[in-house]
């Protein structure tokens, strides 16, 4: 026994020594390594055996053909002595949690896992990390607040945490990193306001909270961030006015806000760069005509207000801007969105290759142009119901076919109109029409489900030439872009606001909660009142959810399809009204058929509320769908005077369905 353990012995000080004498990378930081790896759920890499050197900086541990890299990357520090300078794994679905152990590792200065299913919390013992510059983690599972303790780590330039559950505020101690330039804090819930001491944050180049539940204003202290380039603030739960002087942030290039709450702002003076890349400012109670300086200003992308001079579109919608159109915006290319403002006047000369101006839904009325209108060919009581299968090009049953593919579609009796454009995009660019395939919908009119219509910030789908009353809306969701797993796919939230007529009927509506899941069809009905014979579905992001997940430009409101009827029966008085007029001249063969209307308008008045058929199953009959159930004793109904040779009163004494048979009729959706 004695001579066996002395055995093992020699055997592991051989291994030990061979390993000291063929790697660089320390024994105390390689046991670290494997800790991290099996904590992350890095289960690749094989730290069995004597000769694992992880700091080949080549495959296995090291995969170059990656934009950053991507594996474990080591940095020499004498010929023989080399540390892990560099972790990177994105979308590797790693199931774990993040390691404490990572201190183990004293030279680490990039840590990056974004794109992961990682869970847990941000763990305060990696603040005694002083070479730590970049802490990634962008669409994992992690909750709980950032610790305050990170602001010890005076190295720290970069700490990206979107798109996961953090909550908590923004620590002030942050205010005294004396290197930071980026703050990626979006699709979060963060809460609490942004402490005055990160005024003190002069080195900062990116500042990105969108997407969380701040409160207070937009503090005044931003203008002090003298080196910011990118600044995001969309659906942050901040307040207004937008700080009106900008002038002194002379690197800025690419500001984004939206969706501002509380007091009104005025158009804030942009005129500091030449370089102008990107300009959001959406829905954020901007008052006030537009300025003059706004046309002389020079876009390299685009300026949205929100969307405003995009390289192939314009967009001022959803503020109080008021006054005439600039002339000057003739000159600028592409489509103008002027959806939701107050706006008068002319319409300017378009360019020869210029698009079309948008003014749906502008408050004025009185402007002069091309311009969104009701169909003219139909009238104002021709319809009683619509049907749309969303970004389908197949119509289903009722369902008509909706595969535009551009901004605008106006059909018989119904369109759309899509404002906005999806920016950064991966692997869907700018379609909205969504058709993944792999799709696992089951259950009645799955088709309906397997197609979206999807759009970057605001769909509105319009009913024109309809009878005045009482509709049924019903909304057909199903996430289709999220799965169902333990992979990053599944970490997406779409997060969209819902008009009817104008109406907020839902805030912050999410369809894979609504329905239960993910590939789960769900339908949610609404009453809405039409007076004008025009009714509108507003779908709207309010810069909510998550942007990056599973790809990016599969944010935004997302539906699968559309069912819009009349209270009094899905066109049962228009098809009622027909068959009278058309009875009056028909003969022969049409007497089957007046014989049963008036069969259908008897059982309809029976004396016994229970007996009487439903809507749905009215429309089933005289669609023919359905047989015609005998007529029963005790209709108070009088028929009136008929002409022997125009119907046969013996046909409404026909074969039909026993009224004590169950009653079967198609239902309407």
């Amino acid at each position: 026994m004695l001579f066996a353990s002395r055995f093992i012995a020699l055997i592991w000080f051989l291994g030990f020594a061979n390993y000291v004498a063929s790697s660089c990378l320390p024994p105390q930081e390689l046991e670290a390594l494997s800790v991290v790896a099996r904590k992350l759920g890095k289960r690749e890499w094989n730290f069995d055996g004597v000769d694992v050197d992880p700091c080949t900086n080549e495959l296995p541990w090291w995969d170059a053909s990656f934009k950053d890299g991507k594996g474990v990357m080591c940095n020499f520090t004498s010929p023989r002595i080399c540390h892990v300078t560099r972790i990177i794994l994105k979308s590797e679905n790693l199931n774990g949690s993040l390691p404490k152990e990572l201190v183990g590792l004293p030279f680490l200065q990039v840590f990056d896992v974004d794109r992961n299913y990682l869970n847990g919390t941000l763990p305060p013992e990696w603040s005694s990390m002083g070479f730590l510059r970049k802490i990634a983690v962008i669409g994992n599972r992690l909750t709980g607040p950032i610790p305050k303790e990170y602001a010890n780590i005076t190295a720290l330039e970069e700490l990206v945490l979107e798109a996961n559950q953090f909550t908590g505020n923004i620590p002030g101690e942050f205010g005294d990193l004396p290197r930071m330039r980026r703050f990626q804090l979006a699709s979060n819930n963060f809460t609490g306001e942004l402490s005055p001491n990160l005024a003190k944050i002069t080195t900062l180049e990116e500042f990105r909270i969108s997407g969380n539940n701040f409160t207070g204003s937009i503090p005044n202290f931003i203008l002090k961030w003298g080196n910011i380039t990118r600044m995001e603030i969309q659906g942050s739960g901040l307040s207004g006015p937008i700080p009106s002087n900008l002038t002194s942030l002379t690197k800025l290039t690419d500001l984004r806000i939206s969706d501002l709450n509380g007091n009104q702002s005025d158009f804030p003076n942009l005129a500091i760069s030449t370089s102008w890349k990107k300009v959001i400012l959406r829905k954020c109670n901007i008052v006030g005509e537009l300025p003059p300086f706004i046309a002389r200003l020079a876009f390299n992308e685009c300026l949205l207000v929100p969307w405003f001079f995009w390289w192939n579109c314009s967009d001022l919608s959803f503020n109080k801007l008021t006054g005439q159109i600039p002339r000057n915006l003739g000159g600028q290319k592409g489509d103008i969105y002027l959806t939701g403002n107050f706006l008068n006047g002319t319409v300017p000369q378009l360019m020869e290759d210029k698009g079309n101006i948008n003014l749906f839904a502008n408050s004025n009325g009185n402007t002069n142009g091309t311009f969104y209108c009701v169909n003219p060919q139909c009238k104002s009581n021709d319809f009683y119901s619509f049907y749309i299968n969303c970004g389908s090009n197949q119509s289903y049953g009722k369902y008509e076919a909706d595969s535009a593919s551009g901004n605008f579609y106006q059909g018989k009796n119904w369109g759309f109109s899509s404002t906005g454009q999806f920016w950064n995009t991966d692997k869907y660019g700018n379609s909205n029409l969504l058709q993944p395939g792999n799709l696992s919908i089951s259950g009645p009119k799955s088709k309906l489900y397997s197609t979206a219509r999807l759009s970057p910030l605001s769909l509105t789908y319009y009913g024109f030439c309809l009878r005045n009353g009482n509709y049924t809306v019903n909304l057909h969701f199903a996430e289709i872009m999220f799965t169902n797993d333990t992979t990053y796919g599944s970490n997406g939230r779409r997060v969209f606001d819902i008009y009817i007529q104008g109406n907020l009927v839902e805030k912050d509506f999410n369809i894979e909660n609504a329905a239960g899941g993910v590939n789960t069809p769900i339908t949610v009905p609404y009453h809405a009142f039409v007076s004008d014979h025009t009714l509108d579905i507003r779908f709207y992001w309010a810069g909510k959810g998550t942007t990056v997940l599973p790809e990016r430009s599969v944010y935004g409101p997302l539906i699968s399809a559309i069912s819009v009827i009349h209270d009094s029966g899905e066109d049962g008085h228009q098809w009622w009204n027909s068959r009278t007029r058309f009875s009056r001249n028909s003969t022969g063969d049409n007497l089957e058929e007046i014989a049963r209307d008036i069969n259908v308008a008897l059982i309809c008045t029976n004396d016994v509320a229970a007996e009487r058929p439903s809507m749905s199953a009215v429309v089933s009959i005289l669609e023919g769908n359905d047989s015609v159930p005998k007529l029963v004793s005790g209709s108070s109904i009088s028929v009136g005077k008929t002409k022997p040779d125009k119907v046969d009163v013996a046909a409404v004494d026909g074969p039909g369905v026993s009224m004590d048979d169950p009653w079967s009729g198609s239902p309407t959706s």
